[in-house]
């Protein structure tokens, strides 16, 4: 290893989550499960449950409304999160090999950052559709419509793509000679800054920008759109309605919870004193964990989507 960091700069190890052969098994088989599930619900295929929620919201006219398209959107957005750091994990859990060269580094950082960064944005631009759909129901349809729905799912994917070129940039424009050796098991931001023996402060400056106007804002946005939502359910007169109403909105404060809370931990903690076994299980929670919960609380559990999906497969069974 050492002789690789001398004669490969452009190479880079990834240390994973343990060196101990039984939990690797363990970690191996909890990431599958997890990959597997981000895209599989009721044993249908693989990556099927955030596919399948395109698909039927293509097909079905009754799913052609601005809640849909952003689920679609965020399905999108979960299948290319997972997927730009939970193979890669698996590889080098069972590899002895786990190398890296820095241009698949940079690469996995681009998509991983970029992705991240567009589902914070979706998740709020979700709360703000059902602020517009409980809080201003008869102007919905004059809020939201077709021309502010694509603006809002083009801006969430642009922000993050060009918001990832600048992040990525400053990385690998820094020198790497401390170590090649990543205490992490994929290629993210803060581990890198760790490695670097240069001045990482402009680096860490862009970090916090970020944060705070990307993460933090569209946190608030959330939390906010939310506060009117519940202060418009409470005053719903039939109980079997608050409750439907406030079902919903408990899981999307679940996942919005987690993938804000520890998206913004990981990336505003730099000092080398603080755990980096804590950043490798936060990292997980909103790489894998979340974008696993997110069919099931937004798709399988909704009643449309169920509806359709058996529709579907009655007239498959008809014909």
């Amino acid at each position: 290893m050492d002789d690789l960091n001398q004669t490969s700069p452009d190479i880079f190890i990834l240390l994973g989550l343990s060196d101990v052969p039984y939990l690797q098994v363990i970690c191996f088989l909890m990431f599958l499960l997890m990959y597997i599930c981000t895209g599989v619900h009721n044993n249908i295929t693989m990556l099927s449950g955030n596919l399948l929620m395109i698909i039927i919201v293509r097909i079905s006219p009754k799913l052609h409304n601005p809640m849909y398209f952003f689920l679609s959107n965020l399905s999108t957005i979960d299948v290319g999160f997972s997927s730009s750091t939970v193979p890669i994990i698996l590889k080098n859990t069972i590899s002895k090999d786990r190398s890296i060269s820095l241009l698949e580094c940079a690469i996995q950082m681009y998509f991983n950052l970029a992705l991240g960064v567009a589902e914070c944005i979706m998740l709020a631009v979700m709360a703000y559709d059902r602020f517009a759909a409980i809080c201003k129901p008869l102007y919905y349809n004059i809020i939201m419509t077709k021309k502010l729905c694509f603006c809002l799912a083009a801006g969430s994917w642009s922000v993050g793509f060009i918001n990832s070129i600048i992040h990525v940039a400053l990385t690998f424009q820094l020198p790497f000679c401390r170590s090649h050796h990543v205490n992490h098991f994929f290629c993210e931001v803060p581990p890198f800054l760790r490695l670097s023996c240069g001045d990482t402060l402009l680096n860490e400056i862009a970090v916090y920008i970020s944060a705070v106007i990307i993460a933090v804002s569209a946190f608030l946005l959330t939390l906010i759109s939310y506060v009117h939502i519940i202060s418009t359910i409470l005053k719903i007169r039939y109980s079997q309605g608050r409750y439907k109403a406030f079902s919903t909105c408990a899981s999307h404060l679940i996942v919005v919870t987690l993938f804000y809370g520890t998206s913004i931990v990981l990336y505003l903690q730099f000092q080398s004193s603080h755990s980096h076994e804590i950043d490798k299980i936060v990292s997980i929670v909103y790489t894998a964990v979340t974008p696993m919960l997110n069919p099931f609380i937004y798709s399988v559990r909704n009643k449309d989507v169920k509806e359709t999906i058996i529709n579907s497969l009655s007239r498959k069974q008809n014909l």
